[in-house]
């Protein structure tokens, strides 16, 4: 298991930071872009990053962003589309390597939280793709090298299913013979079973509405979950600052 981060430890994030309408409500009126994140990281403790979902960050992207945070910050960052939904897990050995390699600097600074990988809608787990090979045969496959590749890279992971012919115990066994968490992802849409298959909990919020009392019982299990184990939890950018502003309260229930 990574070492970089304690054993017991609640990291409430959003994902992105690059938002000019979260001003004045979260950040100063007159912050200039450039000082967003620093600003991000002197409130909240982790973020998870979709820009490498398209394009892989740049040694000095990262340099940059590892400079504007505390030493205990930490980075999630969701894996390249050409895995997830482009080969959907096929022939995809080298991407995922380059994908990891060029996150090394983060580990290097001892700042990383996880990896996420998130599948589209239509990919269901009895469906098969043009190699005739069922997506669940897939999936299995995919994960017995890759949790030995991010395990060896210091990286935690985890699956984020959009499609309810996932939930399964073939799925879950799969999760933790690899040691990946499964993504307990809630939306408008879907919300996923509460399994644990790692000893690391990865969770993200993009209901577009909580009502107080749902988010007084989301935040009292994430914060009883966190004396047991890492928990990350993630809220949905929206063009006002609720995510943020609800990560941080839910930091203050620890503080």
């Amino acid at each position: 298991m990574p070492s970089k981060v304690p054993q017991h430890a609640l990291y409430a994030g959003t994902s992105g930071w690059a938002y000019p309408t979260w001003k004045p409500d979260f950040y100063p009126a007159k912050l200039p872009a450039a000082k967003f994140l620093e600003h991000y990281a002197s409130r909240l403790n982790t973020v998870e990053v979709n820009y490498t979902f398209r394009k892989l960050a740049t040694a000095a992207q990262l340099d940059k962003w590892l400079a504007a945070t505390p030493p205990d910050f930490r980075f999630s960052f969701k894996a390249p589309q050409s895995i997830t939904h482009i080969r959907r897990l096929r022939d995809c050995g080298d991407e995922l390597g380059k994908f990891i390699e060029s996150l090394r600097p983060v580990v290097k600074a001892g700042k990383q939280a996880a990896v996420l990988f998130q599948f589209p809608p239509n990919f269901r787990a009895g469906s098969a793709g043009k190699d005739k090979q069922s997506n669940q045969q897939a999936f299995t496959d995919f994960l017995k090298d890759a949790g030995k590749l991010l395990a060896s890279e210091d990286w935690r992971a985890a699956v984020e299913f959009r499609d309810v012919s996932w939930f399964t115990e073939t799925t879950y066994e799969a999760l933790r013979e690899a040691k990946l968490a499964l993504c307990e992802a809630e939306s408008d849409e879907l919300a996923t079973p509460k399994v644990r298959t790692a000893d690391y909990l990865y969770t993200r919020m993009r209901c577009s509405t909580y009502t107080e009392s749902r988010l007084s019982e989301a935040f009292q299990q994430l914060e009883t979950q966190s004396r047991e184990r890492p928990v990350f939890v993630y809220f949905m950018h929206e063009e006002e600052p609720h995510g943020p502003q609800r990560a941080e309260n839910l930091l203050k229930r620890i503080i």
